[in-house]
Parts: C-alpha cells; structure tokens; sequence
C-alpha cells in the first residue's frame, strides 16, 4: 500500500490528465473532473507528508531490477512537502475562474494536470534518468499551455522558452549519460556513494558542472533567465500562478537534491560559483522589474531575482542553507502565485495589466487593495511574514560562513524589491486615475476571492508561526546534506 501511495503523486495526475482528455467536448465535467483529481492528488500528498512528518521514508520500485538499478521512487520530508505545497496550489488555481484562460480550452485540464504529473515525478524521483524523463513532461505540457492561444505573442515567447530550455535538456541528458558511464549508477545515494572518492577527479567535476548548468537553466538563473520574462508575459493569470511553482522550483529542488546527495564530496569546487551566479540573478531580475510597467513583466523579473535567494541558500549548504532554500521555495510558491492571481484581478478591474494606465483602486477595491499590500510585503520581507523568516534564515547562515558581500546583495535586492513593489502601489492604487471618467470593469468572481484569500491565509500563517516548519525542514536537510565546516573564530 505504502508503494501505491509513493506513486500516486504521479498516477493521479496522468489519469486525470486521461480523463480529461475524454471528457474535451463536455466542458462542465471535465472541470468537475480535474477538480475531483487535484483533490484526490492533494489528499495523497497529505497522506505521504503525514507519514514523513514522523521520519518513514516511502519508497517504491517499478520493473524487475533490484535497487540501486530500479526506477525508484522515494519520498522523505522535503518531497512530500513540496508535493503537498503544489497539490495546494494546483487546487488553488483550478478554483481560480477559468474564463479565457488556456485552462478553458478543451486541452487546457489535460495540460496542466501533465505539468503536475512531470513536476510531481521530478520531486519522487530517486535518480537522474528518471529526473530528465519528468522535465521532459514538463517541458512539453508548460509549451502546450504557453502557446494555447496561437497569438504571435504567444507563438514567440514558446519559441523562446522551446529553445533554451530544449538546449537545458541535452546538457542534462548529457550529463546523465556521462555520469552512468563514469560509474554505472543512476540512483542520487549510489550516485553519491560512487562519487565520494572522486571529489578531485576532473571528468567527475565536468559532469558535475554540466548537470549543474542545465538545472541552472531550468531554474531560470543568470545568465539563462531570458525565457521566463519572455513567456511569463503571454500567460493567463491561473497558468502564471501555476508555472511560478512548478517550472522553476523544480529545477531549484533538483539541484539542491543534486548537490547535496550526489555531488556532495565535489560540492567546495560548485559553491562559490553558484553563490556569485546567484547574486547576479537577485541583481538582474530586481532591476528588471525595477525598469518594467507592465505587471505581469514587473512580477515575472520578481519571480528571477527571488530564484537568487533559492540559490543562494543552496550554495550556503549544510541543513542550515537547504532548509532556508526551501522555506523560501514554500514561501515564494504562496506569495508569488498569489500575486499572479491578484494581478489578473486588478487588470480585471482596470481593463489593463499597464500601470499607467491604472489608478485609484484603493478607494474603489479596498479589500483588493489590503489582498495586495499583504502580499507585498511578505514579498519584501516585512516582519513577522513569511518573506522575514525566508530570508533572515539565509542571512543569518550567510553571515555565520562570514560570506558578507553575498549577504550585503541579499540585503541590497531586498530594498529595491521594496521598491518596485511600492511603484506598484503608488501607479495602481494610490495615484488618480490617468483617464477623466472611467468605466468600472468586470466584477471579480468568487472564486478568485476565494483562491487569493486561501493562499493569503496560508502565508500569513507560514510568517506568524515559522517555528514548526523551520523545524520540519531542518529536520529534512539533515539527511541530504553534511555538515558545513564553520570559519574558526
């Protein structure tokens, strides 16, 4: 039973994705129908996060070969946190009102529940081949939705997002096979194991390297950034909420996973580059968004310069830096999406996503008014929400390996993080309405109310009481990572 549980993250979704396809030309139960599978994925992943709060580790093997050869799959902590967290947002997004949309189209359902089974694969996964199938899902399920709606916008920025992350793919196959070449294994412990005494060997280090560029790319990191604000743009708010936890997130657990489990003797040789690389994604996304007007774009350079922190936190290492990457991970995925939804409200609204073409919304939408400022701030990291606690755990393990310029960019993007978001304030709900006289626009339906409320609540109750997670996730990195060697006093 334990087995079937392991896998059905991944079953779930993919029947879901089956059904949905039947049911293409009865739109009515094909809603009801994904609904009813985001629920029952969501039910799974709580039962797997249950049994992992009390440290079982699940673990499921598919095909005749015995361990380290099989297809494994094996959920501990981390995992089935991560899987829990996006069944939630899946939910969160079904809800979310559908109407032109790509998830109104007949393959719109079909397409987000294999995005969820590739990311939910990608998170189970207890090896690398397995690791480069799930992006595959992935990668062809997010261009489906990308380019739903055949527009040229939509045309280009699939084109975009096809190409760099098509060159992602064969440096990660690369990798994959270069590594089973070296060593004959493909599980992450055996991996590991085989690797533990090759921590100076330049072919392992090479390997090493490329499989970390092509997470990089699938993270969307600098100096690969590129695709995301160009296809995040052109999507509906619902498929934006969905991508800003499913694409790059993923790409961001891998590499912690493959860091940390595979290459943890080589880890000294990858650190200082990626703790520099991250700083060059906090400094590229947050000025992004500091130029931007649009919205959508405004929040799509947040989404990279947030990924910095993420990375950041993993080049820390130790329990310490992978317990704060993913408390910024869960963190990110709630305020993020949240904000993407929100967006979609306001430019419901006003009629635009332009913020200069927008105004006044604080006098007229005051409840969507405090829905944004909450979300704003746990963005910038205002105390006590979930944004403070995400990042004062990555200060505080920076400033303990004494890595005070890393932290002093942290801090720096933060202030223009501050920044951006009150232009966004200012422009939309503050300032007068550019136009004389102005037409109200669509009324917001309930179920936007309802999806941006649950996932508000969520943060909040993330930032007022962070000490049971903090020490869940502690608790989960302890069994990825050694531990970090302290500078001496």
């Amino acid at each position: 039973m334990s087995g079937l549980l392991a896998a059905a993250p991944v079953l779930v979704p993919l029947f879901t994705a089956a059904l949905t396809v039947a049911l293409a030309r009865r739109p009515r139960r094909q809603r009801a129908a994904s609904l009813g599978g985001a629920l029952i994925l969501l039910l799974c992943c709580a039962a797997l996060l249950d049994g992992a709060a009390g440290g079982a580790v699940v673990v499921t093997q598919f095909g005749a070969w015995a361990a380290p050869f099989a297809i494994v799959f094996r959920i501990d902590r981390a995992a089935a946190l991560m899987l829990t967290i996006n069944a939630v947002l899946a939910m969160a997004v079904l809800v979310w009102p559908s109407r032109g949309s790509a998830l109104a189209t007949p393959f719109g359902p079909p397409l987000v529940h294999s995005l969820l089974a590739g990311a939910c694969g990608a998170y189970a996964t207890a090896d690398l081949f397995n690791l480069y199938v799930w992006f595959e899902v992935m990668l062809i399920a997010a261009l489906g939705l990308i380019v739903a709606g055949r527009t040229p916008a939509q045309l280009e920025a699939g084109l975009k997002y096809l190409v760099l992350n098509l060159f992602g793919t064969v440096v990660l196959l690369a990798a994959v096979a270069g590594l089973y070449g070296l060593t004959g294994q493909l599980d992450y412990h055996a991996l590991g194991m085989a690797l533990a005494g090759r921590g100076d060997d330049p072919l392992a280090l090479l390997l090493g390297a490329l499989l970390i560029i092509a997470l990089l790319i699938k993270a969307s990191a600098f100096p690969f950034l590129f695709w995301l604000p160009a296809a995040y743009p052109v999507l509906s708010p619902p498929v934006l909420a969905l991508f800003t936890a499913l694409t790059t997130k993923v790409g961001a657990y891998a590499l912690l996973r493959v860091l940390h489990e595979v290459f943890p003797a080589g880890a000294p040789a990858y650190t200082p580059v990626l703790g520099w690389l991250a700083c060059a994604t906090m400094i590229a996304g947050v000025m992004g968004a500091v130029y931007h007007y649009d919205l959508r774009r405004i929040l799509a350079f947040h989404s990279v310069s947030q990924m910095g922190y993420i990375l950041l936190a993993a080049a820390l290492g130790g329990a310490a830096g992978i317990a704060a990457a993913l408390f910024f991970s869960i963190h990110h995925i709630l305020v993020k999406a949240n904000l993407y939804l929100i967006a979609g409200m306001i430019a419901r609204r006003a009629g635009h996503y332009d913020l200069r073409k927008i105004g006044a919304l604080a006098r007229s939408e005051r409840a969507l008014a405090g829905l944004f400022g909450l979300n704003a701030v746990a963005l910038v990291g205002m105390p006590p929400l979930s944004g403070f606690w995400a990042k004062l755990l990555i200060l505080r393990e920076g400033f303990a390996q004494e890595h005070y310029l890393w932290m002093a960019v942290a801090v720096c993007t933060g202030g223009l993080t501050l920044l951006s978001m009150a232009k966004i304030w200012i422009e939309a709900f503050w300032k007068p309405h550019p136009a004389p006289t102005t037409t109200p626009g669509a009324p917001l339906p309930a179920g936007a109310w309802a999806s941006c409320g649950a996932l508000s609540l969520l943060a909040l109750a993330m930032g007022l009481m962070p000490g049971p997670l903090i020490d869940f996730l502690v608790a989960a990195a302890g069994t990825m990572a050694p531990p970090v060697a302290r500078p001496a006093p």
